[in-house]
């Protein structure tokens, strides 16, 4: 059982590593090529960090263990909107400001992607043909954003004049590195699951997902002492769009995804009402430091009623 735990936290510590690489290499390789600073920060930052849960998500559905993943996708959002929000506003210790840019498109779509693994969860399978409509979904989002701030937009001049081989050797490893990385951490979180007697879903809600969400924590907080919270708060709701639109859809071209009933009473509908607490509290376009404070506590709430 020891082994088990120390394989999880080993092969975790090698997946969130791999992925922070992983994404450094990309954004070197995206400024040589001269790609908008928005399409880098955007697309390769914040999908990069969550290569974590895609990449676990895919594994678990190959294994045959798909019940991780909605697990992981749920319990990530949890945390990224209350626990990572609540945390960056109290180490930025003022107030965050929020520009009309994330109230009109961010948590517009942060909402419709909730509603949108609601629905296609709420029978307890997921399958390609339903989850496929995600894949569409953030295609618009991710042309609407394009359209609406990259465009207007300088790019910023690439101070690398040859090809970074050295950030293209990073990649491919990095890549492998975060493979094997999930491969054994989800390997070592099915057998600690059976061996404790509880669901894999539920290992998967709390530890895996807490442990997935560090890249959007590091991320921040780098973000915060360079003194570019709003771009902390960016984050978190691009990571939740990405993580509740794509991973279930490219996970269910493998196979079918497994909702359980432990998740469907009350985590997927806490999801649901952390994503609708966050939009009505940021309506004022600034989250609070005591706002924040109370989303700490919420997630504290979250674990502890999970756990007993």
């Amino acid at each position: 059982m020891a082994l088990n735990f120390a394989i999880f936290i080993g092969a975790l510590i090698v997946l969130l590593l791999s992925a922070r690489l992983f994404t450094s290499a990309a954004e070197k390789i995206g400024y040589f090529f001269k790609l908008p600073p928005f399409v880098i920060g955007v697309f390769i930052v914040g999908i990069g960090t969550s290569l974590p849960e895609l990449i676990s998500g895919i594994l678990s559905v190959q294994k045959g263990v798909s019940e991780i993943l909605p697990g992981n996708v749920i319990g990530a959002n949890i945390s990224n909107l209350l626990l990572i929000t609540g945390l960056a506003v109290v180490v930025n210790r003022k107030n965050i400001t929020l520009k009309s840019d994330y109230i009109y498109i961010d948590l517009h779509f942060l909402l419709g992607s909730f509603l949108y693994f609601y629905i296609i969860a709420f029978d307890g399978k997921i399958f390609f043909l339903e989850a496929f409509i995600g894949i569409i979904i953030y295609a618009v989002y991710a042309i609407y954003l394009i359209k609406g701030d990259a465009v207007i937009n300088e790019t910023k001049k690439s101070k690398i004049e040859s090809f970074p081989w050295k950030s293209l050797a990073i990649l491919l490893g990095s890549a492998i590195g975060i493979y094997l990385g999930a491969d054994n951490t989800i390997s070592a979180l099915s057998k600690i699951a059976s061996f404790l007697n509880i669901p894999n879903s539920i290992i998967a809600l709390t530890a895996l997902s807490l442990g997935t969400s560090l890249p959007e924590l590091a991320v921040n907080i780098s973000a915060i002492r360079q003194g570019k919270a709003e771009m902390a708060v960016g984050n978190i709701l691009g990571s939740c769009v990405f993580n509740t639109f794509v991973i279930p859809s490219l996970a269910s071209m493998i196979g079918q995804i497994t909702v359980p009933d432990n998740l469907l009473r009350f985590p997927l509908p806490l999801m649901a009402a952390s994503g609708l607490l966050f939009y009505l509290l940021t309506q004022d376009k600034r989250i609070s430091v005591w706002e924040g404070i109370m989303f700490i506590c919420l997630y504290i709430l979250f674990i502890i009623k999970i756990s007993f």
